[in-house]
């Protein structure tokens, strides 16, 4: 059997953590890899991640299985047009974009369609770079895939294969399906965060009491206004149809709830909450999707000098690492006085295991 080979063109969070999954799931795959970035390069080469460094984009990714582009979405452009003259016609090209119509438009215009697979790994993190990947970030994760029309089937099951065998759930879809699914789970939502952010902003006292006790189900419903806005701005610039369609049906539906709250339909209002909740009680417990989980339980602690420190102290003796700690001063929609927030699902069970086995009272969600 030959030895897989895959080329990525950028290693930045995502890149780095595919080429750690593929590395971690098949030691003998070769790695190479161009980025601009020549510290993440050598730091991932030191790590004996990559195997070779390439200083540009050129024929060293002639003899390439499957090509990442993972690069910002600005630069697939000029990245696809240094590419072709080295692609062989048995090389699949892919993507990590969170917008699929640009890149599909981009390689029609090239007449790379029978060679081109897209690829989105549906997760994240609020750290960047190489320095922070890691091959976990894609376990258990949706990993969509846009097949062009004319790529072997023996191809996309291929790939299906290798998303698998790294951990990640191939989930195939059409590019135009994929950005209308983002649009409606993903992008929209960034963009009622970041309103509804905004609109407290804008309607809080000098005092700024809204602010400082904006916290519970408040906190939890915009957390992801705290992305970047630079992502955001690129994506809401690409997927523009989708989002503004969505969110035009959005104010209206909101538009039929003002005019429901004004004239105090208590039928209509019943209806609207106990659907929600039904609907959002089916979701499935796990943490795929593009929207990142949170880790979170939250503890009843006694309000005493060196309480925080001795339950601190407690999950650090068990190599229980905490992401943040805080208390919770608004606790209408949370139960526990303090809210501690894990790295991830595993450190969060342990600390459950570890805090309930010494009589602390804790609340997950």
């Amino acid at each position: 059997m030959s030895t897989l080979t895959c080329g990525f063109i950028g290693l930045g969070l995502i890149g780095g953590s595919i080429a750690k999954a593929v590395k971690s799931c098949i030691p003998t795959s070769r790695l190479i890899a161009y980025d601009i970035n020549t510290n993440s390069l050598e730091l991932a080469c030191k790590e004996q991640i990559i195997d070779q460094i390439c200083p540009a984009i050129d024929d060293s990714f002639h003899d390439c299985d499957y090509l990442f582009l993972c690069a910002p979405v600005t630069h697939n452009d000029e990245n696809l047009l240094a590419l072709r003259p080295y692609l062989s016609p048995d090389t699949i090209l892919t993507d990590v974009g969170s917008v699929k119509t640009g890149i599909h438009r981009q390689i029609e215009a090239l007449h790379l369609q029978s060679q081109f697979i897209g690829g989105h790994p549906m997760a994240g993190s609020e750290r960047f770079g190489y320095q922070n990947s890691k091959a976990s970030l894609l376990e258990n994760a949706y990993y969509i895939l846009t097949p062009s029309e004319t790529v072997p089937r023996e191809k996309v099951t291929a790939y299906q294969d290798l998303v698998s065998s790294i951990g990640a759930i191939p989930l195939i879809l059409s590019y135009e399906q994929h950005d209308y699914v983002t649009a409606a789970i993903s992008h929209l939502p960034h963009v009622i965060a970041a309103s509804l952010v905004n609109l407290i902003k804008s309607c809080d006292s000098e005092e700024g009491i809204m602010k400082m006790i904006a916290a519970g189900g408040f906190k939890d419903i915009t957390r992801i206004a705290s992305s970047s806005p630079a992502m955001w701005q690129q994506i809401c610039m690409t997927n523009t149809e989708n989002i503004s369609g969505l969110l035009n049906a959005y104010i209206q539906y909101l538009t039929e709830l003002s005019a429901c709250i004004d004239n105090r339909n208590g039928d209509a209002l019943y209806r609207f909450f106990d659907s929600a909740r039904t609907y959002r009680d089916s979701f499935t417990n796990s943490s795929n999707g593009p929207i990142k989980a949170e880790y979170v339980l939250t503890v009843d602690i006694a309000d005493k000098p060196g309480a925080i420190a001795t339950l601190a102290a407690l999950l650090a003796k068990h190599q229980v690492s905490i992401k943040n700690i805080g208390i919770n001063h608004n606790r209408e929609l949370a139960e526990g006085a303090l809210r501690i927030e894990f790295y991830d699902k595993e450190a969060k069970k342990a600390a459950v295991r570890i805090l309930t086995e010494h009589n602390y009272r804790i609340h997950t969600r």
